[in-house]
């Protein structure tokens, strides 16, 4: 077998912990990359709040809660990596947790990541999304299938989501 490393997509759902189990059931004695993206500086995009018709301005944040609320983001993605590393390595994978800023999109990080570490497969958990709600969100997963460097391994819920 491979020693290229599993490259999971990793946010602390369900879905995504269910990746993580069948990483482990299927690929349990690769090393594992449990990757978290997050969206740095959302908050401080509040910074520039428009204002309202009247000439009012609306309350935005300033600098300093922007930076808190940034580097809470930041500490709540490290935690959640070793979360998913953590339930990788339960499960006897050998296993690390990474955080990477999403510079285009969830897909394309991953799979940017994916060409760097030389991954032998990519996996991700589908969230059940159907029909026209996944049209509109887009799907990570379909993205990552698109522009994969390797083999993608997608999961699909135990309890997919239902929409009418």
């Amino acid at each position: 077998m491979s020693d290229r490393p599993v490259i999971i997509g990793f946010d602390g759902t369900p879905a995504a912990e269910q990746a993580v189990r069948a990483a482990a059931a299927t690929l349990t004695s690769r090393h594992a990359v449990v990757v978290v993206v997050w969206e740095a500086g959302r908050a401080y995009e509040l910074l520039e709040v428009p204002t309202l018709s009247v000439g009012v301005p609306m309350s935005g944040m300033d600098i300093r809660a922007a930076s808190e609320v940034d580097n809470a983001a930041a500490e709540s993605a490290r935690r959640i990596a070793e979360q998913g590393a953590a339930l990788a390595m339960e499960l006897g994978m050998r296993a690390e947790g990474m955080v990477v800023a999403d510079d285009i999109t969830v897909a394309a990080t991953l799979v940017r990541i994916a060409k760097e570490q030389d991954a032998g497969v990519i996996v991700v958990g589908s969230h059940g999304h159907r029909g026209i709600t996944e049209l509109l969100l887009g799907s990570t997963a379909r993205e990552v299938v698109k522009q994969a460097p390797c083999p993608v391994l997608i999961t699909r819920p135990e309890h997919p989501v239902r929409h009418q």
